[in-house]
């Protein structure tokens, strides 16, 4: 009896697979090209992120950018790759991505924080104020820049200190950017004693300025009276360096200024006060004080 019941089933099941023969192929057919559609999708992003990596380097691009870019385009193939397969499975993927939807808006609303400095992080990879290497100053926080990442950028100090800055507020903020321009203004102020001769003392700084060789010469140099202050002429010194010599430029003159005044004997003075006593004592009745 049990043999029967057996080759019943059997029987019933080729039947069936006989009726829905049809059926099944199609499946077959659909999952085999979903499965297609998942290789190629997965192959064609790896392809086009690296080839939109190394474009975007040879046109002399940031790498970090470059990879921001290469990693957002990876994605965004990889997303429309799974809905083309579900779609082609028989998912409704318009309620999959209404789904999504909802699920991303609650999201959204709970890392409003985190959105936000990851739309500030897609503004500095297209606008670019700044780049990898490039000494920034960041609403006050000032270093050289290590990685602009997707929520936030990190800097090196010159002290040594990493500091890592969320990119909504590098959006919101002042960026002051001091290695973009090749050439960097330097200005130095100069007290000299009110009995120098101001025309000697503008001759002895102009000469120390044109006898470095790291200033560039082409650009205008700067010496004037800038102030007469409570005890000293204040006289002021431009002239422009590259940016790379800029710092070690700046200690030099200001040693080549004070050697040179010391060797005309051009008084640099102390800040004096003067301090006048007066004795209020009474005087003294009757003998006593």
């Amino acid at each position: 009896m049990q043999d029967i019941n057996v080759v019943d089933s059997i029987h019933n099941a080729g039947s069936w697979l006989a009726r829905n023969q049809e059926l099944l192929l199609g499946y077959v057919v659909n999952i085999a090209a979903a499965i297609a559609i998942l290789f190629f999708g997965f192959l064609v992003a790896r392809v086009v992120s690296n080839a939109l990596n190394k474009v975007l380097l040879a046109r002399s691009i940031d790498q970090t950018v470059a990879d921001f870019l290469a990693v957002l385009v990876r994605y965004g193939v990889i997303a429309f790759t799974l809905i083309a397969a579900l779609s082609r499975v028989g998912v409704q993927t318009a309620s999959v991505i209404a789904v999504l939807g909802a699920v991303g808006l609650a999201v959204g609303l709970s890392l409003q924080g985190s959105l936000s400095n990851l739309a500030a992080g897609v503004l500095l990879v297209t606008l670019r104020p700044f780049r990898v290497g490039e000494y920034v100053d960041i609403n006050g926080a000032a270093g050289t820049v290590l990685s602009v990442q997707i929520f936030s950028t990190t800097l090196k100090s010159s002290d040594g200190k990493i500091i890592v800055v969320p990119n909504g507020s590098i959006i919101s903020g002042k960026i002051i950017n001091y290695s973009r321009e090749p050439m960097s203004r330097s200005q130095f102020i100069i007290g000299v004693s009110y009995d120098a001769d101001i025309d000697e003392v503008f001759s002895v700084l102009r000469k120390v300025v044109e006898a470095e060789p790291r200033v560039i010469q082409d650009k205008p140099i700067v010496v004037a009276l800038n102030e007469m202050g409570a005890s000293t002429l204040n006289i002021v010194v431009r002239c422009w360096t590259t940016y790379n010599d800029q710092t070690q430029t700046y200690w030099d003159l200001m040693a080549g200024f004070k050697r040179a005044l010391d060797a005309n004997n051009i008084g640099i003075p102390y800040p004096q006060m003067d301090v006048h006593i007066v004795n209020n004592s009474a005087p003294a009745i009757d003998g006593k004080q």
